[in-house]
């Protein structure tokens, strides 16, 4: 009963630091977004209202992202408390040693990590997406739009008096395949319908071969070539599908097998998809090394040196986790294998610095 009764006052006092922790972390975002936005909207005399609204949106798409970087600290932060209390000791004393507080901090961190992931993660993609949804109507980018679904590409543009809806049922690299553009005016009449059997778009001014032109009249035209300038170009069509945080797990599957279907490389959709599935593991090995940190430093160092020590670690971890992420992105190695190496190195830290600390 006893030992049930430490259990529960050590997994309260790691939520109350990890709440706090993520508070901070949460205002801080907060703060310089909302600068952010300010700036962006100074030109448009909307007030405080939209800068608010949008940071308000956007902050827990920011927090997910940093939430190793606040188990780390949390990890760090209930330690040395616990270490200043002469509570170590105490729990030393009921069979609690190092090693088993810390599992149970990994077993609540990976326990939370799940949570996150799968509630967190969906709410914070949801506000993530009227963010942006709201934020294009402010910029000039809004009147050009781009869709994938069943049909293929979907693409809305405007360009001098113009109004084109494309459709492609293929892109590869930089060539749209079986392409058809329905030209209207701004009134949304029809002038011409373009057939073409592919497309560069590798810059604005498209270059299709064998083009068929049927006009409003009746007309027929049949080409090789034909050049049609828009607003978009191999770049820009793929930055448009780049924000995937704006997407929730089924969303991000759905997009992947659309992407599938339409010849698309869907490479970062599986990347950032597998980033999330192994999230709960991350959570866990970063709060496993904020109690390594500090138990290796036999709390002879001060705490602004223990954080300071956080702080790097985390940084270092970042870029690693970039790097592996880097090559799998530019199929330099496997996806899978560019999301498990530097988790598989954690891990081998983690448990040979974990057999060294349980020896104190």
């Amino acid at each position: 009963m006893k030992l049930k009764i430490y259990k529960n006052y050590i997994l309260k006092s790691y939520l109350y630091y990890f709440l706090i922790v993520t508070l901070i972390f949460y205002l801080l975002s907060f703060f310089l977004n909302i600068l952010e936005e300010i700036v962006f909207f100074e030109k448009y005399d909307v007030g405080l209202y939209y800068p608010v609204l949008l940071t308000f949106f956007n902050a827990p798409s920011v927090l997910f992202e940093i939430f190793p970087f606040i188990f780390l600290i949390a990890s760090q932060l209930f330690f040395i408390k616990f270490n200043e209390n002469e509570e170590l000791n105490l729990l030393k004393v009921t069979g609690i040693d190092n090693f088993s507080l810390i599992r149970l901090i990994i077993y609540l961190s990976l326990l939370m990590g799940i949570i996150i992931t799968i509630l967190f993660y969906t709410f914070s993609s949801n506000l993530k997406h009227n963010y942006l949804l709201i934020k294009n109507k402010f910029t000039d980018d809004n009147k050009y739009l781009a869709a994938i679904n069943d049909n293929g590409l979907w693409i809305k543009d405007e360009y001098e008096g113009n109004i084109y809806v494309i459709n492609a049922d293929e892109f590869v690299k930089n060539k749209l395949k079986n392409v058809t553009i329905n030209q209207l005016d701004k009134n949304f009449n029809l002038k011409s319908i373009i057939i073409s059997e592919k497309a560069d778009i590798e810059k604005n001014e498209w270059k299709l071969e064998k083009v068929r032109i049927f006009f409003d009249n009746g007309k027929k035209e049949i080409l090789e070539n034909l050049i049609v300038n828009t607003n978009f170009n191999r770049e820009k069509l793929n930055s448009i599908f780049s924000n995937l945080t704006s997407l929730n797990i089924l969303q991000l599957v759905n997009l992947s097998e659309d992407y599938k279907k339409l010849g698309l490389s869907s490479t970062e959709i599986k990347s950032h998809l597998y980033k999330l599935y192994s999230f709960p593991i991350l959570i866990s090995i970063m709060a496993t090394i904020g109690s390594i940190l500090v138990l290796s430093f036999n709390y002879k160092k001060s705490k602004f040196f223990n954080l300071s020590v956080g702080v790097l670690s985390s940084v270092i971890i970042y870029y690693i986790n970039y790097f592996f992420n880097l090559l799998g992105i530019t199929e330099k190695t496997s996806i899978l294998l560019s999301i498990c190496s530097p988790l598989v190195i954690l891990i081998l830290f983690c448990l040979i610095s974990l057999i060294k600390i349980n020896e104190k």
